[in-house]
């Protein structure tokens, strides 16, 4: 059955599934990356496809921004249409010297300012975590492909790091001395509903601008520079 947010059947979601934020670079890696896409969702213009990759049936679906429209989606693909494995494909803020614009990052925990596992109630602080082989898999596909990459706990906000009223010092320079290598806004979420339904995720980033630096990506590299992180995460999902 069709879902308030996504109007696919549960034949049409694969077990895997990558997530980028962007409904543009959804229907981008479709057409790009998988074989035979089929357009399976677009409800609220948050675009999901199905297609193949090296003969194996892979979703692709926008997550939306920010940890709340990630939390929903995250959801419902665990929830109602058996999704396995989710595996995030999205862009980050660097927060440490070598995490310059254009690198990959794997996100082993994520901390956040976020409420969001206020809802289980947990006596303590949750910190969720990628799956394990998922991460594995990854990391294998990166090497082979000779992709240099980082591994290591990221930071997953409610803000905009250049749009929070605190000002740097407290928006992410403290999360960087405690070792975040990137912030993002989606990636807490996700690795809370994962842990929740017992199920896998992973997290990909690519640094499109550092924090440390202030130089970006150029406009016309915002698309290309993240094909690395694509192709190892269809080679994860296999």
């Amino acid at each position: 059955m069709p879902t308030p947010h996504i109007s696919a059947t549960e034949s049409q979601i694969s077990k895997s599934v990558l997530f980028p934020g962007d409904p543009v670079r959804a229907q981008y890696i479709a057409k790009e990356f998988l074989d035979n896409p089929v357009q399976i969702t677009n409800v609220r213009n948050i675009t999901g496809f199905t297609g193949t990759w090296k003969g194996k049936s892979v979703t692709v679906m926008a997550s939306g921004m920010g940890g709340p429209s990630a939390g929903i989606y995250s959801y419902e693909l665990f929830r109602f249409y058996g999704a396995d494995e989710i595996i995030r494909i999205g862009t980050a803020g660097g927060l440490q010297p070598c995490c310059e614009a254009g690198s990959v990052v794997f996100a082993l925990s994520a901390s956040t300012d976020s409420n969001y596992a206020s809802q289980y109630r947990l006596p303590g602080t949750f910190s969720p975590s990628a799956d394990f082989s998922l991460l594995e898999k990854a990391v294998a596909a990166a090497r082979i492909a000779s992709v240099d990459f980082h591994a290591g706990p990221i930071f997953s906000s409610d803000f905009f790091s250049e749009y929070n009223a605190l000002g740097p010092e407290l928006s992410w320079k403290l999360w960087a001395k405690m070792g975040c290598l990137a912030q993002d806004m989606e990636t807490y979420s996700l690795y809370c509903n994962a842990a929740w339904f017992g199920k896998k995720a992973l997290s990909i980033v690519t640094i499109t601008d550092s924090c440390v630096t202030g130089k970006g990506l150029e406009k016309d590299k915002r698309i290309t520079a993240l094909h690395p992180m694509i192709t190892i995460a269809l080679e994860a999902a296999i």
